[in-house]
């Protein structure tokens, strides 16, 4: 028995209003294939015997109706939940979330009445004003010789407020560690007469019209990027209000547009945003979705006094780094107990220098760990007075153990007045901290030269087999350059600015990169430095590149490299020069097996000048221990 179908089901629906499970037949289908990681979708023809409309699509978590021939063409079917959006500013599109097959098109096995074809319109506002709901971001999307729908629809219709996750770092014991913090921001006010707002925590992919009021509680700098596809530049903010935070990019001219209007600690109207399923591999906020600025997005400041949240920190012990993920985001609070000077190294993919600066920052579970900064942060950072120090969203790394980079969007806040926990970090660093030796992660240090790291003597690396292990070991010493040896020092490399693959001289002026497949009239110069340095212990050669080798020889590689073209004897004098100069080295050391004899190979990660003040206070610290 073939089942009725609900008669004008279709024009009311793309007309705004709600009709309650319409009974309609899927006159044809087309499985439209999706592109990159997203799955394959379906669109539909439905008909409910007076009108046919084209601009259906069915959600993918029911696509498996489609694969099995559970819903075939001419099937009939009960819609018991669905969307209906608009697109490209009137077409409507209506999406299947939720259907019954009543009967399959094999056994109705024809169409049912005189269907006409209904018209994509514009939505019809309610009686209260609203309109139906957008497509979840980037759904449409137009090819050659018709429509397609590309979008996403998730399975989670209905988004509760999450609370949040267990905290180990409470407040009130800071030797436990730290916990959740809020930073109250001045109070800003908000536009008079404004329509209804949303908070933040109500907000999913399938609202359309929405305004929210918030703060921002975090501002990152506009990045650039550069790829086959061409050029272009971001910036993230948070948003924060009474029901939580999100996250919000914009990219391009909405960078142009906003960057420059939205401060830190302000709070605005924000409205007509795309929303999406968030990327948890770019932000720690605790949101199932953040929010992308686009050419409709408006943002309006407040001039009406409004009470809400500031920076909401999610503190985790220093103890506590190692029991999470490489790779995640973290918010850390301590005391800067050392600073290093500020160095370069060479991206690995942009083969361009960037500057950073090591730190290590400690805390009250006697723990150390070290803090890259980079980029103006490194340039403009000043550790002097051993300042408190609370970062937002922090990359944790394995390397060398545990270690933490600043990245341009975390938040840095130094001395901050509005955490208690600061108070408390102050307090007890100047009564007791300052003369704690903490412990450090293993392998893991910073480039100051008395920073909390696993220092060793050169006797000390020989007997406890270091760099014995699967893995390769880290550890600091203080050494002396007691011989370097400059034959084969440098090369003529690749001058692609990706590649540092060694030229081939071709004997007529031309250089061959194997790697690129092709010639060059010109090179740039590249360092491999063996080094020979010692203590009062023992010594032991060391394996210098690029980076570290330019800051043993004070001289950059091209300027060395066109030296000994043009003058070997200043070119010899540079070498004599840095003798017998003292150094704090970074160290990683693996065995390695080469011919059938297995040696130790240690390579310099970096070279820092020694900081007498604070060597001198780590010496201290080991006299004391050894006269206990």
């Amino acid at each position: 028995m073939v089942q009725q179908l609900t008669a004008g089901a279709l024009e009311s629906i793309i007309g705004g209003e709600s009709v309650d499970n319409p009974v309609l037949q899927v006159l044809s289908s087309k499985r439209i294939s999706a592109q990159g990681s997203t799955a394959d979708r379906y669109r539909l023809l439905l008909s409910d015997g007076e009108t046919s409309y084209s601009h259906a699509m069915l959600a993918t978590q029911l696509n498996s109706l489609m694969e099995s021939g559970e819903m075939d063409n001419l099937a009939v079917v009960k819609v018991n939940r669905y969307l209906c959006n608009t697109i490209q500013g009137d077409k409507r599109v209506m999406i299947l979330l939720d259907v019954s097959v009543l009967s399959k098109g094999s056994d109705v096995g024809q169409r049912l009445g005189n269907p006409q074809q209904l018209k994509a319109q514009q939505p019809t506002a309610d009686k209260d004003g609203h309109h139906s709901a957008q497509l979840p971001p980037q759904m449409p999307k137009q090819e050659s010789g018709g429509q397609s729908y590309m979008g996403v629809v998730s399975q989670k219709q209905n988004t509760t407020k999450q609370s949040p996750p267990a905290n180990p770092y409470k407040a009130g014991n800071p030797n436990k560690g730290p916990g959740n913090y809020s930073m109250k921001g001045s109070n800003t006010p908000s536009t008079p007469g404004s329509s209804r707002v949303h908070t933040i925590s109500s907000l999913t992919p399938y609202q359309n019209r929405w305004r929210i009021r918030a703060r921002i509680t975090q501002k990152g700098s506009v990045r650039t990027w550069s790829n086959s596809r061409g050029e272009g530049k971001l910036f993230s903010v948070n948003f924060t209000d009474e029901s939580g935070e999100i996250r919000a990019t914009g990219f391009n001219e909405a960078v142009d547009k906003f960057y420059d209007m939205l401060e830190m600690n302000k709070v605005y109207y924000v409205s007509r945003g795309t929303l999406k399923t968030a990327n948890k591999q770019y932000s720690n906020v605790q949101n199932d979705y953040e929010m992308t600025f686009n050419q409709d997005t408006v943002i309006e400041p407040c001039t009406e006094e409004v009470d809400l949240p500031g920076i909401n920190f999610q503190f985790v012990g220093l103890n506590e780094l190692d029991s999470k993920a490489a790779n995640s985001l973290v918010d850390v609070i301590g005391v800067v107990k050392t600073c290093g000077d500020v160095g370069t190294v060479t991206g690995r993919q942009s083969q361009k220098e960037i500057t950073k600066r090591d730190i290590s920052l400690v805390d009250q579970t006697g723990m150390s760990v070290n803090m890259t900064l980079w980029g103006n942060e490194a340039t403009n950072f000043n550790g002097d007075g051993n300042p408190v120090m609370a970062v937002k969203g922090a990359r944790l790394s394995d390397y060398g153990g545990r270690s933490l980079s600043v990245l341009a969007s975390s938040q840095v806040l130094m001395n901050p007045t509005d955490l208690k926990i600061a108070f408390q970090l102050r307090s007890w660093f100047d009564s007791e901290g300052q003369n704690m030796d903490f412990q450090s992660f293993r392998g893991e240090g910073g480039g100051g030269s008395g920073s909390g790291t696993n220092w060793m003597t050169f006797a000390d690396v020989r007997s406890q087999n270091i760099g014995g292990g699967e893995k390769a070991d880290y550890f600091t010493s203080k050494g002396t350059l007691i011989f370097l040896r400059k034959e084969n020092c440098m090369y003529r490399a690749c001058p692609t600015e990706s590649c540092n693959k060694k030229l081939i001289d071709q004997g007529n002026g031309m250089f061959r990169c194997e790697k690129c497949s092709r010639e060059f009239p010109n090179f740039k110069w590249r360092m491999i430095l063996s080094a020979n340095i010692a203590d009062f212990s023992d010594n032991q050669w060391v394996t210098c590149f690029q980076e570290s080798a330019e800051v043993l020889l004070r001289k950059n590689a091209q300027e060395l490299g066109d030296m000994k073209d043009s003058d070997e004897a200043a070119f010899d004098q540079v070498f004599q020069d840095a003798m017998f100069k003292s150094y704090i080295f970074k160290l990683r050391a693996k065995m390695e097996t080469y011919n059938d004899e297995t040696r130790l190979k240690t390579i310099c990660v970096n070279a820092n000048t020694v900081n007498l003040k604070e060597y001198g206070h780590r010496l201290v610290e080991e006299i004391n221990k050894i006269a206990q």
